[in-house]
């Protein structure tokens, strides 16, 4: 067994302050108290809060090798420029530089609080666009990252079929590419067969977009794929993409899934930036979840999600970084909200009856579908016989060690950053500690090598 003292540990229950984390030799939850345990132990005294460690929705690993390189002004300059700078990298990239941006990537993201991902993998093949005689070779190598780092995963490759509605390939998409569903359920079951390197790692599947497969094949994918494993697709990041679907279906995006799909809590549907009314009630209505990307959305000039009206009627929601242009979680939240308060005039739309206050649902939303994007939907907040996955606000912090528990998670929302945490554990164990990884030194040295060999920055 093992025992933390930190001054205050946030459960389903409100704040528990002191807090007595008594775990067991897997770093699960045995209890938590507000008095020492009985028996004899020695304790690990930590001098800050713990809350519940966070979940990346939404992530394309190799992206972060271009994080900051797209911002000089071409004409036009939208997402579909922005798009073909992406495929230069997607092109250049090999195995071992994805592991090696992936694992800096993922460190990074257990420094900003993250201790779980959910990777929206598509770059699958050779760089000739051939299949590795391993047809997991790429996912394999996100695995080993998330080893490497300390992060859970969910791996999640994508079905990629064509370039564009009814539209064959672009010779910039070829190393995304499957055929068929044959060849996208021969992907998954290879990348099920990856699982074993990583005891935390999981499966997900889905299809890159509407536009990417076919719809017959999309919907033979649903079908024959694990209901029991999360689903995830973008959908309606972009107006162009509204009206190519309008043009060869005669429906909206959302529409076209509401139409040919048994929509659930299963589905994640990453970004729906462009609704109508009706869409957004039968996502709520249906129980899918969107997945929203606030830091990268506004990079590209996407759009505003219709979060109010979402929210409204129940809609579920999490949170990825997508391209890491933005890796803070209270970043994230704060763009998300403050482009809504922006557009309807008004403060404080992260709410809801059961809970006015801003900073406890805004994280209650990013958590709880969060987990649900990853594959697991029955966690509760550092409940008994779960792993113990925190991260750390640090007391000593001249806004936290200053604050009522009533404004800590606020406080955190909207005036924080990394430079609030204390550190991040996983299972009890720290990953990051005072905003260092043990095995920094060695990530940080392959990233770089990596980055110089793509010379891409």
């Amino acid at each position: 067994m093992k025992v933390i003292e930190f001054t205050g540990v946030l459960t389903e229950n409100g704040w528990v302050m002191p807090a007595f984390v008594t775990l067991d030799r897997e770093g699960r939850v045995v209890e938590i108290t507000a008095r020492p345990p009985e028996g004899e132990f020695t304790a690990e005294k930590v001098e800050g809060y713990a809350i519940p460690g966070f979940q990346n929705a939404h992530s394309h690993a190799f992206q972060y090798a271009m994080a900051g390189t797209a911002e000089r002004h071409i004409y036009p300059d939208d997402f579909w420029s922005w798009r073909e700078k992406m495929y230069q990298l997607a092109l250049s990239i090999s195995p071992e530089e994805m592991e090696a941006v992936a694992t800096m990537l993922y460190t990074e993201m257990l420094r900003n609080g993250y201790t779980a991902v959910a990777e929206f993998h598509y770059l699958h093949h050779e760089r000739d666009g051939i299949h590795y005689d391993n047809l997991s070779e790429m996912g394999e190598r996100l695995i080993a990252a998330a080893a490497n780092a300390g992060i859970r995963i969910t791996l999640i490759p994508m079905f990629y079929q064509k370039g564009g509605l009814g539209q064959l390939p672009t010779a910039g998409q070829r190393r995304f590419i499957s055929p068929d569903t044959d060849a996208y359920f021969d992907l998954v079951e290879a990348s099920r067969h990856s699982l074993r390197f990583y005891h935390r790692a999981s499966l997900g599947v889905g299809v890159h977009s509407i536009r990417a497969v076919e719809g017959e094949s999309i919907c033979r994918t649903v079908a024959d794929t694990d209901p029991n494993l999360p689903f995830h697709l973008h959908v309606s990041e972009q107006k162009k993409e509204v009206a190519d679907c309008l043009d060869f279906y005669g429906l909206r995006p959302v529409e076209w899934l509401m139409e040919n799909l048994p929509l659930s809590p299963r589905f994640h549907l990453v970004h729906a930036t462009h609704l109508a009314e009706n869409e957004i009630a039968g996502i709520a209505g249906s129980g899918a979840q969107v997945v929203l990307c606030p830091s990268t959305e506004g990079n590209l000039g996407d759009g505003r999600f219709s979060l109010v009206e979402f929210q409204s009627l129940g809609g579920k929601w999490s949170v990825g970084t997508d391209s890491h242009i933005g890796l803070s979680l209270p970043e994230e939240l704060r763009i998300l909200d403050y482009g809504q308060r922006i557009y309807h005039h008004r403060r404080n739309i992260f709410h809801s009856p059961q809970n006015p206050d801003g900073g406890r649902y805004g994280l209650e939303q990013m958590w709880r579908n969060g987990w649900k994007a990853m594959g697991q939907s029955d966690s509760v907040w550092f409940g008994a016989g779960e792993e113990f996955d925190a991260v750390v606000l640090d007391k000593n912090h001249p806004l936290v060690g200053n604050c009522s528990p009533e404004n800590l998670l606020s406080t955190l929302i909207y005036a924080g950053d990394s430079s609030t945490f204390l550190g991040t554990m996983v299972a009890g164990e720290w990953v990051i500690y005072e905003g260092k990884h043990h095995r920094l030194p060695e990530i940080k040295t392959r990233f770089s090598q990596a980055i110089r060999s793509l010379n891409n920055r």
